[in-house]
């Protein structure tokens, strides 16, 4: 009854801070929400079972991509915040305040990856599952797998179109969300 509780506030939260990209269908942020949803679900359903057997192969492998998690989430904030130049007049309303840069960011974690903010998902998501492996957590970390994928793949149509031919060439060279592997 509590987790439900939570999960239904943490829901109406995500979709008061996305509410401008669900109207937008053709938005990153659409696929973002329900990555978003399902990470608070996981942790949900996992909390309490975070520091049962702390030492547990499948724990210390958690362990690791939780950490990895906030590494990269740390790094890709600071890079953003500090070469992407954040610009409040670009006008599209789906985009969150730290995603409206107006210079191509792509050096440091960014010259390895397009995606740390997804990829930190997306370890975070794994993370989760090794908490506890079940095959419900197993079926929601590919579930959010798929829509980090998704909005990753939404998004850099969107950098295309903003950044043009510069954000063309630099996929070439980067991968999504892992470096040198996927």
């Amino acid at each position: 009854m509590y987790n439900t509780i939570l999960f239904a506030v943490g829901t109406i939260a995500l979709i008061i801070i996305s509410r401008k990209s669900l109207l937008s269908l053709r938005s990153h942020g659409l696929y973002r929400f329900f990555a978003w949803d399902i990470l608070l679900g996981m942790f949900l359903l996992n909390a309490g079972k975070w520091f049962q057997t702390p030492f547990a192969w499948y724990q210390l492998i958690s362990w690791v991509l939780l950490i990895v998690s906030i590494v990269l989430v740390i790094l890709g904030l600071r890079l953003l915040r500090q070469i992407g130049e954040q610009d409040s007049g670009r006008n599209d309303a789906s985009l969150l305040a730290l995603e409206k840069t107006s210079k191509l960011v792509t050096v440091g974690l960014y010259h390895y990856i397009r995606h740390p903010l997804y990829s930190s998902l997306l370890f975070l998501g794994w993370g989760m599952f090794f908490k506890s492996p079940s095959w419900l957590d197993a079926g929601l970390a590919i579930l959010c797998t798929f829509f980090l994928t998704a909005t990753a793949r939404v998004e850099e149509g969107e950098n295309v179109k903003y950044f043009g031919d510069e954000y063309a060439e630099y996929m070439k060279g980067t991968k999504k969300f892992v470096p040198f592997v996927f």
